[in-house]
């Protein structure tokens, strides 16, 4: 898995990640109830196969499990995840499946 830091950016609602100069972003909502909606993720296509948007959807998911918080997944990606990884299913907000 590659190995970055995913910085939160609040004025575009979206978690980053800069890869050879290209950002790779998930965008999310955050709503009531310390609940996070990820509605988009996006890897540039010269990182297409470089396994950066898995990498960044675990650090994304990582950061909001440290903040105790409870996730939607809107983007088929970050859904497709965690129904891959089911350590983060419990991060799943109630009345949301994968």
């Amino acid at each position: 898995m590659m190995d970055f830091t995913v910085h939160e950016n609040t004025e575009r609602k979206r978690f980053e990640v800069l890869v050879d100069n290209h950002v790779a972003f998930v965008e999310y909502i955050r709503a009531k109830g310390n609940v996070i909606y990820l509605t988009h993720t996006e890897v540039p296509l010269s990182l297409g196969g470089k396994g950066v948007g898995t990498a960044l959807v675990k650090k994304v998911l990582d950061f909001i499990k440290a903040e105790d918080a409870k996730v939607a997944p809107l983007c088929p990606f970050v859904a497709g995840f965690i129904k891959r990884n089911e350590v983060y299913r419990e991060l799943v907000a109630s009345g949301y499946n994968v």
